[in-house]
């Protein structure tokens, strides 16, 4: 039975940025028509002299649902570059292997407040990105990586490639706009952006500045969730994940840059053509972007709490089932209905590490402290939980079972089975709120006991 045809180009943003609907999908597009080869993907002579290449983001042998391949047909291929070098100066707060040397293991509850944009020196995204905690090591193809960004300028003359694995972008603060081989993407805050591990990419700033998070994966790829007992809809839709479109430029340039990233550390090669030089391609390994607002959310309608699981909108998962090497989870705008529930967060001791960032608005477990372009880390088996004054707030509230909406704030999760260790420079950062633990260190004992009560007592044994 022939596949059905892709769904056609959605309009998104403003007429100049036109997107492919679904996730998983095998598509093609065409910058210009009759540029892909018909009926078979290596032709002797590809269509107007392109040169074919393909693109494996899963060995050749993976089974056939799981198998990730773009065929891309370029004005040259990629292999036309000099020889990588190590990039002088080192990128030294950017690492891939999670060992003693550079990182630290430790329990204790973290909190960052926002960094500052830097200005003076200007730095793009590259320059810009920087590790807070990981676990494994990209070498051995397990693991993940998270890390956060502060970029101030545009990159100029150079791509970006990482070959480590998969990066999931949530920019916090300013657009961005990636362009890839696959095409271009328009990324504002409030959506997200998956550019899987080996494409080439380079992010400019349409309106300035930009600041978020990034979580990396090593030796996988995400993926939607199953929904079990939800059933066939909810959470998020395949049809509401865009991939670009394809679009190229040809111009001679003399000393573009290739930045790659290999084992945690950048390595550079000079070319004298933009990799951006994709005519045509076709294939369902492809960098796409999702907009959060289009999440469909479950929760309680009756008592107690959801687990924070339903809200998983991408996963990465391990060969354990329900186990996930990360998810992305988000804490939307939403109702909340559950009747004589304590309705933020639950108070709680995880198997899993929850790193949290916060994109807009007011946390709802977290009344201060938690701020937009902030972060906090929550290791495996450390308690944490809603801070003082939530908790009081909540539990005094004389409306507590009525109806009542959460709206104008957005947060989110990356959680992991994988214990975390933390880079030295993260738990010596100027941004790290040291005094972290004082908002749960207020929450007192209401326990009392009625000692008038009866009370029975056990009978001596004979």
């Amino acid at each position: 039975m022939a596949a059905p045809p892709a769904p056609p180009p959605q309009q998104h943003d403003d007429d100049s940025f036109r997107y492919l609907s679904g996730l998983g999908n095998s598509f093609s597009s065409e910058a210009v028509a009759g540029s892909l080869p018909r009926g078979q993907n290596s032709p002797l002579l590809c269509p107007l002299g392109l040169y074919a290449e393909q693109l494996s983001g899963t060995p050749f042998t993976a089974p056939r649902a799981r198998n990730l391949r773009t065929w891309l047909y370029r004005t040259k291929p990629s292999v036309t570059h000099e020889p990588f070098h190590p990039r002088r100066p080192a990128h030294r707060r950017l690492i891939g292997d999670f060992d003693r040397t550079t990182t630290v293991a430790t329990p204790t509850q973290l909190r960052w407040r926002p960094a500052d944009v830097p200005h003076d020196p200007p730095l793009d995204f590259i320059d810009g990105l920087y590790t807070i905690c990981g676990a494994g090591s990209s070498f051995l193809r397990h693991g993940y990586a998270i890390h956060m960004y502060a970029a101030t300028k545009s990159m100029d003359g150079c791509a970006f490639c990482n070959a480590d694995g998969d990066f999931l972008i949530v920019p916090q603060q300013g657009k961005l706009l990636i362009t890839t081989e696959c095409g271009k993407l328009l990324v504002p805050p409030g959506e997200i952006v998956i550019i899987p591990q080996g494409f080439r990419f380079a992010v400019d700033l349409p309106d300035g500045p930009s600041r978020g998070y990034v979580s990396e994966i090593f030796g996988t790829h995400f993926q939607l969730p199953d929904l079990g007992p939800i059933g066939a809809n909810g959470l998020a839709s395949a049809r509401d994940f865009l991939s670009p479109t394809a679009w190229f430029e040809q111009a001679h340039r003399p000393g573009y840059t290739i930045v790659q990233k290999y084992g945690g550390e950048l390595f550079t090669a000079t070319q004298d053509f933009s990799p951006f030089n994709v005519v045509a391609w076709h294939g369902n390994y492809v960098p796409y972007k999702y907009d959060l607002s289009k999440f469909c959310p479950f929760n309680t309608v009756l008592f107690d709490h959801a687990d924070p699981s339903v809200n998983t909108v991408l996963t990465a998962p391990t060969d354990k089932p329900g186990v996930a090497l990360l998810d992305f989870v988000i804490f939307p705008p939403r109702w909340l209905v559950a009747e004589n529930t304590f309705r933020p967060p639950y108070y709680h001791r995880n198997c899993m590490t929850e790193f949290m960032g916060l994109i807009y608005g007011i946390y709802e477990a977290k009344a201060d402290g938690f701020l937009p372009g902030g972060a906090s880390l929550h290791s495996c088996m450390t308690p944490h939980g809603p801070d003082t004054k939530t908790y009081e707030a909540t539990i005094s509230r004389p409306d507590a079972n009525e109806p009542s909406k959460l709206s104008g704030t957005l947060a989110f999760m990356f959680e992991s089975a994988l214990i975390p260790r933390v880079c030295q420079w993260a738990l010596d950062s100027p941004s790290r709120d040291l005094d972290y633990y004082q908002c749960w260190i207020g929450l007192k004992s209401h326990f009392s006991h009625d000692k008038g009560q009866a009370t029975t007592e056990e009978e001596p044994a004979d």
